[in-house]
């Protein structure tokens, strides 16, 4: 079913396409195809309609991402491709009434235009910078970098008095089961029913600070405590410890691929702006009554400058709230 309506930016963009083909002359259905492998979906009018222009339609949508695949087939690709569709059409009918002659159209369609060429401006720097060994070099830089943190895999017992944890300890002394007790007299009920397993491998970093303090010395095999935590005490069991495993390249590939986009669309920026004249001709923001003001003497806010956090798992902003319960990794 086509869409009844069509965005106002895709019939600009349409009615650009549209100027570019009249200015061409008319093509009929033997048209060469845009690009290697690109296949006819549609014919408007004798025009065709590529299977390049659904994709395109549906990136700037923001439906797939740009080189993602787009299967003709698929419900998406048909809806995509009646919206593009009902943009030729309203451009043709545009043209018919001469919208394009009006000076407020050619306003919008140069500026249409022009944010077509800086994009593909960016997408030719992004292609030529953004490679392969470019991606494999930061990494490899990055991973000589990262911190590698040990982690361990425990299981604990949470009680409401040290005595209770003292009484229980004497009991695993004496050969009771560690898991048995976790599910019979924890008070966590998080970890109780696995048999107090606090969740798989996990580093101190993100550990409540009591565990932080009784578990940084801690070896496999032993066991710790009891040690006050928020809601009672504490029993763990430390079972493995290890080396964490720095993340991998496909893992670390799309944070990277970002930044050097970001990296480099920004030196390209910064060149064009450095080389050109650009006055900028508003006066100072008017001044609101009651409005907060800037203390003269603050110092200019920096430009934010990212790096890459790819070569090794990203650590927490903030610690979480102490509890009973650790976060699981």
């Amino acid at each position: 079913m086509k869409t009844a309506t069509t965005g106002v930016w895709g019939v600009i963009a349409a009615l650009t396409v549209a100027l570019t083909m009249t200015a061409c002359g008319r093509q009929e259905g033997n048209e060469k195809p845009p690009q290697a492998g690109d296949a006819a979906v549609a014919r408007i009018d004798g025009k065709t309609v590529w299977a390049s222009d659904v994709k395109r339609e549906a990136v700037a949508q923001g439906l797939i991402s740009e080189g993602e695949p787009l299967d003709t087939s698929s419900d998406l690709f048909r809806r995509v491709m009646d919206e593009v569709v009902d943009q030729k059409l309203l451009a043709a009918e545009a043209l018919v009434k001469k919208l394009d002659r009006d000076p407020v159209a050619q306003r919008r369609l140069a500026a249409a235009r022009e944010r077509i060429l800086g994009d593909m401006l960016v997408e030719s720097v992004v292609e030529k910078a953004v490679t392969p060994n470019a991606i494999r070099d930061l990494y490899q830089e990055q991973l000589k970098l990262s911190k590698v943190s040990e982690e361990l895999k425990a299981r604990q017992i949470v009680v409401a008095s040290q005595a209770d944890a003292e009484q229980i300890k004497k009991l695993l002394a004496a050969g009771a089961s560690f898991e048995a007790l976790a599910m019979e007299r924890s008070a966590d009920t998080a970890t109780r029913f696995s048999g107090g397993d606090i969740g798989g491998y996990f580093t101190l970093d993100v550990m409540p600070e009591p565990y932080v303090v009784a578990l940084k010395d801690a070896q496999p095999g032993s066991l710790v405590g009891p040690f006050a935590v928020e809601g009672g005490w504490a029993l763990v069991k430390v079972e493995e410890k290890r080396q964490e495993a720095p993340i991998t390249f496909e893992a670390a590939r799309p944070q990277i691929v970002r930044f050097l986009t970001y990296d480099k669309v920004r030196d390209l920026l910064e060149k064009l702006r450095a080389e050109a004249r650009v006055e900028v001709l508003l006066g100072k923001p008017q001044e609101v009554p009651g409005a907060p003001r800037e203390p003269a003497s603050a110092p200019p806010a920096p430009t934010p400058t990212p790096a890459p956090t790819t070569a090794a798992p990203a650590t927490p902003a903030a610690k979480p709230a102490p509890s009973t319960t650790p976060a699981k990794k």
